[in-house]
Formats: C-alpha cells, sequence, structure tokens
C-alpha cells in the first residue's frame, strides 16, 4: 500500500444551530463537543488541524490544545464549505493541499476514517472524495436524514439524495418493509476532502437546481460537472450529534466506551 498522503483537517464549528443550539460547546463527558472532534483529528495524523468558528468562546474550548489552531472567520457564511474556504486563506495552503473536512459534530470520528477519505482524493485525482457505508436497514433506506448514494464502477458518485436509492422496482412492487439482498445501498458519511484550489472555487460556484431541490450542497458539484471520489469506510461512523436525543447517545456511548 502506498505511504498515507499528507493532509489536513479542518473543522467548522458554527455556535448557532437550530436543533442543538450552542452545539460546539455541548459538554459530553464533562468536555466541550468541538474539543473531542479536534482530538479525533489529531488522532488521524493530520498535518495541521484548525477549527474554523466565528465565535470566541468555541474558539476558547480548544485553546490551549497542542496541535489545533483557530481561524476566526466571517460569522456571514451560509455553510462550512464557505467557512473552511476561508480558513484556508487564513492558513496560507497552496492549491494542491489535502484538506479534510471534519464535522464539529463527529465527537466519534474513526481516524482509519479520516485518513481513507484523504487517501482517496489522492488515489482517484478527483477534485473532491468522500466515505460511504452500507445501509443495512429499510428504516435508514427511507429515512430522509439519512442521505443515500450511487456510485459508478469507478467508485465516482453519481448521485446524492434522500429519497431511498437505487430503486428496487420489482422487490419493493412485492414489500416496503424487508431490505432486498444485494448489497446495492449506500449511506453517505458527511466527511470530505479537497484539494485546497476546489476548495476556493467550490466556494465561489452559484448553487445548482439540484441542490436546492435536495438541500445537499455536493450535488452543487455534481451539477457543475466535477468528479466525487466515493470510498468505503474502512470502520463503521457512528452517528454525530445534530439533536438532544443524539447528545444523550452519545454520552451513553461515552460511557460504554470508559466502562
Amino acid at each position: 500500500m502506498d505511504p498515507q498522503p499528507d493532509f489536513v483537517v479542518a473543522v467548522p464549528a458554527r455556535r448557532a444551530a437550530s436543533r442543538l443550539p450552542g452545539k460546539p460547546l455541548r459538554l459530553l463527558g464533562g468536555e466541550p463537543l468541538v474539543l473531542h472532534v479536534a482530538r479525533r483529528a489529531l488522532a488521524a495524523g493530520a498535518r495541521e488541524v484548525w477549527l474554523a468558528t466565528d465565535d470566541a468562546r468555541v474558539a476558547d474550548a480548544v485553546a490551549g490544545v497542542a496541535g489545533v489552531r483557530v481561524a476566526m472567520t466571517s460569522p456571514d457564511h451560509v455553510s462550512g464549505t464557505d467557512r473552511l474556504a476561508e480558513c484556508a486563506a487564513v492558513a496560507g495552503w497552496d492549491d494542491d493541499t489535502v484538506v479534510v473536512n471534519l464535522q464539529g459534530d463527529e465527537p466519534f470520528a474513526p481516524a482509519s476514517g479520516i485518513r481513507e477519505v484523504a487517501r482517496a482524493l489522492v488515489d482517484s485525482g478527483a477534485p473532491v472524495a468522500t466515505l460511504a457505508e452500507p445501509v443495512v436497514d429499510v428504516e435508514t433506506l427511507f429515512d430522509p436524514n439519512t442521505v443515500k448514494l450511487v456510485r459508478a464502477a469507478s467508485g465516482d458518485a453519481l448521485y446524492f439524495s434522500r429519497a431511498p436509492l437505487p430503486w428496487p422496482r420489482d422487490a419493493f412492487a412485492r414489500d416496503r418493509h424487508t431490505l432486498p439482498g444485494g448489497g446495492h445501498w449506500l449511506r453517505h458519511i458527511g466527511i470530505y476532502a479537497y484539494r485546497a484550489g476546489f476548495l476556493q472555487a467550490f466556494a465561489r460556484m452559484p448553487p445548482g437546481t439540484l441542490e436546492r431541490i435536495e438541500s445537499l450542497e455536493q450535488l452543487r458539484v455534481l451539477e457543475a460537472g466535477h468528479r466525487i471520489a466515493v470510498a468505503l469506510a474502512p470502520e463503521p461512523f457512528p452517528p454525530g450529534v445534530d439533536t438532544p436525543e443524539d447528545l444523550a447517545r452519545a454520552e451513553a456511548r461515552l460511557r460504554g466506551a470508559g466502562a
């Protein structure tokens, strides 16, 4: 296997969150959520780890953590991608730098997955890479909050959707309560790797029609004619934290891991 490519990790962390206000600072195991995420990035072996935030209180949560730097970004960004583009400019990364976008609500992101998305970017030659894992139950397939994807034989993404995709016509004509065999369904994991130059270009692209319909920012890349390489996650990604219920489950998971 080729050596692990050199990469940096950027963590966008906006304090305002509609479903979980103050999310980056919510306590998990007695420590801010964003601190757990920063540690996951460090554990993956990133050359640099940057927190991109618009709130000094979030920046203070990682103060003194060796290896974590902070980019104070505009409060007016409409997406995490825009925030990361500003972070890339602050950090001074050249266009070829491999930037992994690790969401600030992924306190259990496995180090192997963070490394794998960087490797997928380099190995594929695509401007963007992401991860997926198999869908194992029909409830997940029909859940609009779970993003599904289909990919080409090359491994590149063909489409992302909140709808059940692909649709097993004959099997679902008989029964929609059981996931058919065959293993064709993939759940998107919201971790990305970009070349820093493309990250800047992506932030300048106008939202596309498909993005507006599905509320999925990655469709902007596909609609503009660019590739997104999709690798399978080397190990499961536990769910992120979006709601108070998610936070309670994360707390239980953390207690279980420490037992």
